[in-house]
């Protein structure tokens, strides 16, 4: 019986562990955040691109923070521009055409933290996937975009949270 207390508490101290490693600890001081419409200036990519993204980037702040959205006098703000939605080929076949494709999507992030300026960031951030040369962009775009956006996303959460 005594194994089985120590094992449960050792199991405990493990979830609990994990759970504040996971979880971003917020300056106290931080109460509000504003993120402004991020300009689209890129050929190519679906016309609601922008969107998707803003819509993905408040929606993952307000998920994991309890700071409020405002647009008079935020505590961290976010703006930019969408820098690139490119197309290449990465990997031949055995008739010297792309077999895999990649999808880059690339974003200037301007972040402002009006309690600490030395937390405020100027950074672009890019991510990837990569899909089969037999299929065209217009047909993947729609399962590719998301999962880059979240990744995009997700990173800039971490570095301005790891800077919290």
């Amino acid at each position: 019986m005594l194994i089985a207390y120590c094992l449960l508490f050792i199991v405990n101290c493990s979830l609990i562990s994990c759970y504040t490693f996971r979880g971003a600890s917020l300056d106290p001081n931080l109460k509000t955040i504003q993120i402004q419409n991020f300009q689209f200036q890129t050929a190519g990519g679906p016309p609601n691109l922008s969107l998707q993204f803003n819509e993905k980037l408040k929606e993952y702040f307000q998920r994991n923070t309890s700071l409020k959205t405002t647009n008079i006098n935020p505590d961290l703000m976010f703006e930019g521009t969408i820098l690139g939605f490119t197309v290449e080929p990465k990997a031949a076949s055995s008739d010297d055409k792309g077999g895999l494709n990649r999808l880059t999507i690339t974003i200037q992030v301007k972040f402002t933290n009006a309690k600490n300026d030395e937390k405020s960031y100027d950074q672009e951030f890019s991510f990837y996937q990569d899909f089969a040369q037999t299929q065209t962009i217009t047909a993947v775009q729609g399962e590719l975009v998301p999962k880059i956006l979240d990744q995009i996303v997700l990173d800039i959460f971490n570095k301005t949270a790891g800077e919290w």
